[in-house]
């Protein structure tokens, strides 16, 4: 009787599958898409066979960006949270605005920044309603490397009040708080009355919320004000001033805190000079910083 000869047949590994997938992005014709997909792919299957990860931890990762996907809207942006939160952005910040020496450095621009706000005058209140908070004067000049002053640069500006709130949360949605857009005047200079940055959290009751609390970390952002800074024939920059006292600048929630960006805010308590120059009743405060753009890019 005529025997079958069975022949063994080599099993399909995990590297297999890798390198199969890489092997059909080879006709691919975006060259730039091509090179994203590749290495994604490579540090994603990596990855997953560096943890040895169980099916039970794939579906809890697929349901916990499904979840990031729902708690997105208009206002409110949770990926982009969780990639402030994971050092991600910041990444892509510095990869992307390597500054000059001298320039001002940039930092993330944050989830929950919307167009609208309004513009106002040299040392116009950016914070009407904001009557808990300490009276500020933040002012300083806009220079190009050179240090000449540079007139007309627009300073987008914005905060959270002093209990920890930009303007969404409120019920009227209709009202702009803590937003404005100021101009520098010929010699470069701006002036900006406002209240003290305070330290605040970033949203926490979605999933990137469960993940810090899940891997013991905090959500807590340092006090700071926002700054989009541009000028006709500069790069614009995205940055922040953060105070110099705050207890969370080496812990920043989303990696944001640089040097070159923390500002000294000076108390005043009795009629100075500082008071008869901005017009302003102590306490408060003053705070100088003085931002400094690179030319654009021809």
């Amino acid at each position: 009787m005529k025997q079958t000869q069975v022949v063994a047949r080599r099993r399909t590994t995990e590297d297999d599958i890798t390198a199969e997938v890489l092997r059909r992005l080879d006709s691919a014709q975006d060259a730039r898409l091509r090179r994203i997909m590749l290495s994604l792919i490579q540090h994603l299957h990596h990855f997953i066979k560096d943890v040895e990860l169980t099916e039970a931890e794939w579906l809890q990762g697929i349901q916990f960006l499904t979840d990031t996907g729902k708690m997105s809207s208009d206002t409110r942006q949770e990926f982009i949270l969780l990639s402030d939160t994971l050092g991600v952005s910041m990444v892509v910040d510095l990869i992307n605005h390597r500054m000059p020496e001298g320039a001002t450095e940039s930092t993330v621009f944050g989830p929950c920044h919307h167009d609208g706000a309004p513009e106002l005058a040299t040392g116009s209140n950016l914070a009407p309603t904001d009557t808990a908070g300490m009276p500020t004067v933040v002012s300083g000049r806009v220079l190009d490397l050179q240090g000449r002053p540079i007139a007309g640069a627009l300073l987008d500006t914005r905060q959270y009040d002093s209990t920890g709130r930009h303007d969404q949360p409120y019920e009227d949605k209709s009202r702009i708080r803590m937003r404005g857009m100021y101009h520098t005047g010929k010699d470069g200079r701006f002036v900006i009355r406002t209240s003290r940055p305070v330290a605040y959290e970033i949203p926490n009751d979605g999933p990137v919320g469960k993940l810090l609390r899940a891997t013991d970390r905090h959500a807590w952002r340092p006090a700071h004000i926002h700054f989009v800074v541009s000028a006709e024939g500069f790069a614009p920059v995205t940055t922040h001033i953060f105070d110099s006292v705050d207890k969370y600048l080496e812990s920043d929630a989303v990696f944001a805190v640089k040097e070159s960006l923390i500002c000294t805010f000076t108390e005043h308590h009795t009629r100075d000079e500082a008071a008869k120059q901005f017009n302003i009743e102590p306490p408060f405060c003053t705070a100088e910083f003085d931002f400094v753009l690179k030319p654009a890019r021809r």
